[in-house]
């Protein structure tokens, strides 16, 4: 399959679309999927793809005509995550299937992700007589900040198979990570929460001059943003930090005008629900306080946005043994640390156990200490990785319905 699979990846590349609504990337899937015993249905809200495969002696619930409960003996539903939005960034990479829509890229490489889930669910139905029990496709819009994985959990995603799914795995490229084809995971957080800060200080304008009948209100937003810096590093454990990033700044419209308002926007990553609920509490009360010295007003936003990523200890060993049965133990690394990217695939791990693992899909011959990362205009992943990608979906689904190795508590 890695020809036709490299083949959609490719076209999906060539057409990417952002947010919720991507009828294309639609189509491509359903096409892809097309012929497959899968019972397929699309969001109502949203241009998701949920694909469900009945396994051998799989549990199927239906309720009879007394609405009694009947589940057929088997091995439980596992769930597997493919998200296939694309990023508002104008592609620069020169590829010969670069992007042909303005501003649009998959630089963070969900055309490969998509790709790897396609070749999952054809090599399950091609061996359906193998999977023990119901595996669900979740073909997710939207991770990139719009909520995909909520609105498809709202809609039935978790319990798309007659019940709870009892494991769920998702992967991600990296094409910055390790050595090439290497998978990557950690129990516990996985990758970081997030929350966005927007921030309004209002002043009174004035000449540039005469700076003193007036209250200016950039020099209260940048003593704000050098006090956001120092707040992280002195407020919070450095074994259980916080990263804070101001992208945004915006205020006035000559040299010689002190503006009425100055804004900035920051997002802010945090590995632990005690030290999100603290920068909740802690970042309004600094700014306001800088604003009130300064004599100006300031309306805070803070609004937290996904939950860490928390792997399952017993998913994440288990899934470190079927890539060593799959592939070889040397590709599975043990991460240290977790990543400062945030995912709303935390969203299902909230809900049904299960792991997040890392793929590096560094191209040949690249630095992995200077290849573009995800989200640059110049990212590149090598989408060799994919039909590896596809296998160890699959093999994640088949092992764990067949509970063989059964996970275990036990990791290195």
């Amino acid at each position: 399959m890695a020809d036709d699979l490299v083949r959609l990846r490719r076209e999906l590349h060539r057409q990417p679309e952002v947010g919720l609504d991507l009828p294309r990337t639609q189509e491509k899937v359903l096409a892809a999927l097309a012929g497959l015993p899968l019972e397929i249905t699309t969001g109502r809200r949203t241009t998701s793809v949920t694909a469900v495969l009945r396994g051998r002696a799989g549990r199927v619930r239906r309720a009879d005509k007394a609405g009694a409960d009947n589940a057929g003996a088997g091995g439980g539903v596992v769930l597997l995550r493919g998200d296939m939005d694309a990023l508002p960034v104008h592609e620069a990479t020169g590829l010969p299937y670069a992007s042909t829509v303005d501003g649009a890229m998959h630089a963070c490489g969900h055309d490969l992700h998509t790709a790897m889930l396609v070749g999952a669910a054809r090599l399950l139905c091609a061996h359906r007589e193998r999977v023990a029990g119901d595996v669900v496709f979740m073909f997710q819009p939207g991770e990139e900040g719009w909520e995909g994985a909520r609105a498809m959990i709202d809609e039935g995603v978790l319990d798309a198979a007659g019940a709870r799914a009892d494991a769920a795995y998702a992967l991600h490229v990296f094409p910055a990570f390790a050595s090439a084809g290497s998978f990557a995971s950690r129990p516990g957080t996985m990758l970081a929460a997030s929350a966005s800060l927007l921030v309004t200080v209002r002043g009174e304008g004035g000449h540039g001059s005469t700076p003193h009948r007036a209250h200016d209100p950039v020099a209260a937003a940048a003593e704000m943003i050098t006090a956001l810096q120092t707040m992280v590093t002195r407020r919070f454990d450095v074994f259980d930090p916080v990263v804070l990033t101001v992208g945004v700044v915006r205020a006035g419209s000559r040299r010689n005008v002190i503006p009425e308002t100055a804004r900035f926007e920051a997002t802010i990553r945090s590995f632990s629900a005690d030290a999100a609920a603290r920068a909740h509490d802690l970042v309004p009360r600094l700014l306001t306080g800088i604003a009130d010295a300064h004599g100006v007003g300031a309306e805070v936003e803070y609004i937290p946005e996904r939950p860490p990523t928390v792997n399952d200890p017993a998913e994440t060993g288990f899934a470190r043994d079927v890539i060593a049965e799959t592939f070889d133990g040397a590709r599975h690394v043990a991460m240290e640390h977790p990543i400062a990217g945030s995912e709303d695939f935390s969203r299902v791990l909230a809900e049904v156990p299960g792991a997040f693992l890392a793929l590096s899909a560094l191209p040949p011959g690249a630095d992995p200490e200077k290849a573009p990362f995800n989200h640059s205009p110049r990212a590149v992943f090598d989408d060799a990785v994919v039909p590896d990608g596809a296998a160890l979906l699959a093999e994640l689904a088949r092992h764990r319905l067949d509970r063989v190795p059964a996970p275990s508590k036990d990791l290195p």
